[in-house]
């Protein structure tokens, strides 16, 4: 069995530069709408079984014209739900680098629990079972390979990447995901091989972004921890607010 993990679309709270978390009515902006419709293009063309997805209404929204596409009707399990950041919940982030939680999200990963959340150890749990159970239904259902797609959160793919790369939770964050980026897992009864990571087609344009910029001159750089990635992967890699690349600096 084959899962593409489908991260959603740059939403609000990307371009806002707050950890939405679990929070309701969060939408995808323009470009987040533009990037759904052109994942539903790039798949379609693939033999899509079934499409799961996080109950939140971004991945609602991603997932939508892709149903469309193939005539499916989505499935959500709240298994595949985004962290819960608790206390955290809709806080800018450039308030949370600040918190001395932030350090530990980035080096021990899995000792990390977020007040009044959830901890990140319990997400790969859920996540990975999630996977796992429908991969199997699946394989029951049609006896032979079948291909689907789990649209979720940019933390819980990670923490299913890690998973199926045979790492340590705590390594997890060396994983970029980007909005609308694809990662392609396939199961097998002896171990699970991962075939796309962080696909986002041909656009390059983080990379640009992430190692063209310098400081200007006598101001000081970022530090390892201040520029790791933020809980959820909520923000992008490019200075760029809207294009959804303006994630990986705040990116847990």
């Amino acid at each position: 069995m084959t899962v593409i993990l489908l991260r959603h679309g740059v939403s609000t709270s990307n371009t806002a530069r707050t950890l939405a978390g679990r929070s309701t009515g969060v939408e995808l902006t323009e470009r987040g709408e533009e990037q759904a419709r052109t994942v539903a293009e790039r798949l379609a063309g693939l033999p899509i079984e079934r499409i799961v997805h996080s109950p939140l209404l971004r991945c609602q929204r991603t997932v939508a014209p892709l149903a469309e596409k193939f005539g499916l009707e989505p499935v959500f399990d709240d298994r595949l739900l985004e962290v819960d950041y608790g206390e955290w919940t809709g806080r800018p982030i450039a308030e949370l680098v600040e918190e001395p939680l932030w350090k530990v999200v980035q080096r021990h990963a899995s000792g990390a629990v977020f007040p009044a959340g959830e901890g990140l150890a319990q997400v790969q749990v859920r996540a990975v079972a999630a996977i796992r159970d429908h991969d199997r239904a699946l394989a029951e259902q049609h006896g032979r390979d079948a291909l689907w797609v789990a649209c979720t959160h940019g933390d819980v793919i990670k923490s299913i990447l890690a998973d199926a790369l045979g790492i340590h939770l705590d390594g997890f964050q060396r994983i970029v995901v980007e909005p609308a980026s694809l990662s392609i897992v396939r199961y097998t009864p002896t171990a699970p091989y991962v075939w796309r990571l962080n696909d986002t087609g041909a656009d390059l344009s983080a990379l640009a972004a992430s190692g063209g910029q310098r400081p200007a001159a006598g101001s000081a750089a970022p530090g390892p921890e201040a520029s790791g990635p933020v809980p959820g992967g909520e923000l992008g890699n490019t200075g760029s607010a809207d294009n959804g690349n303006a994630e990986r600096r705040d990116s847990l």
